[in-house]
């Protein structure tokens, strides 16, 4: 599940800003990196990153979700990476990949890739990785439920057997999973892969290897004998990569102004007052909304309790709400409204307006109380607010996590909509940790999420909504437990079809109108990838004109999406 990045303040700030102050009198280029001490990198030659990380650096086991940032994608390695502008997959440790019968799919290695212990990566570490997810508490252990196989061919060529071919769920699969070395992991214990925080010098395939790590930093240090340097004529700009655990926002917008800090993947309100400095901060976009759309933030009902269970009072609630004033007060227009559906703008080929007709919704506070009339919803006791239909009363109250911000305001202004339509609603801040427990287990009322983000196909948008058997605890989609088995089977054929497909099409028209139908939630803003760069140091960020679909983000899910190409394009400020 991704997870959100916001800001509180730690007590670190002081070491933070002296993490990053070595100056250009450090040891230069030709010096031992290994001997160096992290503050004595190299200004020039040290990129300074920070808000992926909310506490200490411990867990270097890629297989865990709370990994270090970066082990994925500067250390471990994805088959294929995903071009998102395209919405296409890209080889990348692979050389080629193809489906060559109906239920079979070969794949061959690109020559020449090397672990960082200078073992040969080969069909055996992709096979051992692929049959991980044989153990229980494997994130990926799902794919065995339509993965029958894997059979190495040859050193550099495999064939994996399905007893489905869900050709969109594997492509998702084959740039979301790092490969690990075989001939390291197989020392380790099925315990341990779950849950132990493994080896903090890993034997790695990308451009860096841990350097060093402290309380308030992991350091990363570039491997010049990376394959793709000689393979596809990349070469990663910093030497030293430094990501910080995240201290407070002034600290952070004052360590990008003065130069002290590179890249912040916060969300930092007011940024765009930055964006004509000297030197000028830089974000995806150079106007509103700044930030490229990422995830769907949405309001989740609990539809196993009353009145949430009526999808005529999710209809009202959708009319009740108001994206444009979340959109303009509580993020400056540095997001965007969203879609009735949820899907994202990278899938904006697929919006049919026609299906989904007078289905769809807008903020129309009459509309939602001419809707609760109709449906049974009225004020007979006449303290302002709405009995169910049995005449009984009853409240909502809408949860977030506490300490953000942002969709503190959101949730706040969410509820007040919800009051003008006479619908008693209140919103209340919980400990983070709170807020996923009752998500999942089904303890709450209404609830905002962002669990619906960018993948390679609008398939996983479907799923997050529609994912059956609802579970006792849901960890990964249907937070709302809404049961529509024509949607469930409509998702799966999705997953199935291969994106050419005329019925591909047909089938996300199918999902989309039954979406605004349903609504098993309620999309309301585009999340954005929150991201401002410096160009004191280095320049030539990513942005949308330069680079679409590349990512100026250390955020985990970028680094399958390109983020590293972000480091090629670098270069040192004048």
């Amino acid at each position: 599940m991704t997870k959100r990045r916001h800001l509180p303040a730690l007590a670190a700030t002081a070491a933070l800003a002296t993490a990053a102050c070595s100056d250009d009198e450090s040891p230069g280029a030709g010096d031992d990196a290994s001997r160096l001490a992290m503050d004595d990198f190299p200004r020039g030659e040290t990129l300074y990153s920070t808000g992926t990380a909310w506490g200490p650096p411990g867990d270097f086991n890629p297989i865990s979700a709370g990994q270090v940032t970066g082990l994925n994608g500067l250390g471990y390695e994805y088959l294929f990476l995903l071009d998102t502008a395209e919405q296409r997959l890209t080889p990348w440790l692979a050389e080629s990949g193809q489906w060559t019968g109906g239920l079979e799919y070969e794949l061959t290695l690109r020559e020449g890739v090397s672990w960082s212990d200078g073992k040969r990566l080969t069909a055996d570490d992709v096979a051992y990785t692929v049959e991980l997810g044989k153990i229980d508490g494997v994130p990926y252990a799902a794919v065995w439920d339509w993965l029958e196989a894997v059979e190495v061919l040859d050193e550099r060529s495999l064939r994996f057997t399905f007893s489905e071919a869900r050709h969109q769920e594997w492509d998702n699969f084959l740039y979301t999973n790092e490969i690990v070395p075989k001939h390291v992991y197989e020392a380790y214990t099925p315990e341990e892969l779950v849950s132990g925080t493994l080896d903090p010098d890993p034997v790695v395939s990308g451009p860096y290897a841990v350097h060093s790590y402290d309380e308030t930093r992991v350091a990363w240090v570039r491997r010049d004998d990376w394959w793709a340097t000689e393979a596809l004529g990349l070469q990663v700009r910093p030497r030293f990569i430094v990501d910080l655990v995240t201290p407070g926002n002034a600290d952070i917008l004052n360590m990008l102004i003065e130069g002290r800090l590179d890249l912040a993947n916060n969300f930092m309100p007011g940024v765009d007052d930055f964006l004509t400095g000297d030197p000028a901060l830089t974000t995806y976009f150079d106007k509103p909304p700044f930030m490229a759309p990422f995830n769907v933030a949405m309001l989740v009902p609990n539809t196993t309790r009353e009145p949430l269970d009526d999808p005529e009072f999710r209809r009202a609630v959708a009319f009740a709400i108001s994206p444009g004033q979340i959109v303009d007060a509580v993020y400056g227009g540095m997001v965007t409204e969203a879609h009735p559906t949820g899907l994202l703008p990278v899938w904006e080929r697929y919006y049919d307006a026609e299906a989904i007709g007078d289905d769809g919704f807008v903020f129309e506070p009459s509309q939602a109380v001419a809707i609760l009339t109709e449906a049974g919803y009225t004020d007979e006791d006449g303290d302002g607010f709405v009995e169910t239909r049995e005449g009984e009363p009853f409240s909502l109250q809408l949860i977030v996590p506490d300490g953000w911000t942002d969709w503190e305001a959101a949730a706040q202004s969410l509820a007040s909509d919800l009051v003008d339509a006479g619908i008693d609603c209140t919103a209340v801040f919980l400990d983070a940790a709170e807020v996923d427990a009752a998500r999942e287990s089904g303890d709450f009322d209404l609830v905002v999420n962002n669990n619906s983000r960018i993948t390679n196909s609008p398939w996983s948008h479907f799923q997050n909504l529609f994912q059956l058997p609802v579970a006792e605890i849901q960890r990964n989609g249907n937070f709302s437990r809404w049961e529509n088995e024509e949607a469930w089977e409509l998702t799966q054929e999705l997953s199935t079809l291969a994106t050419d497909d005329p019925r591909y099409a047909e089938v996300i028209t199918e999902l989309e109108l039954i979406t605004v139908q349903d609504l098993p939630a309620i999309p309301v803003w585009y999340n954005g990838a929150w991201s401002q760069a410096s160009n004191a140091v280095w320049t030539g960020w990513p942005t949308a004109e330069r680079s679409p679909g590349v990512y100026p983000s250390f955020w985990n899910e970028m680094w399958g999406m390109g983020a590293v190409r972000m480091l090629a394009d670098l270069r040192p400020a004048e």
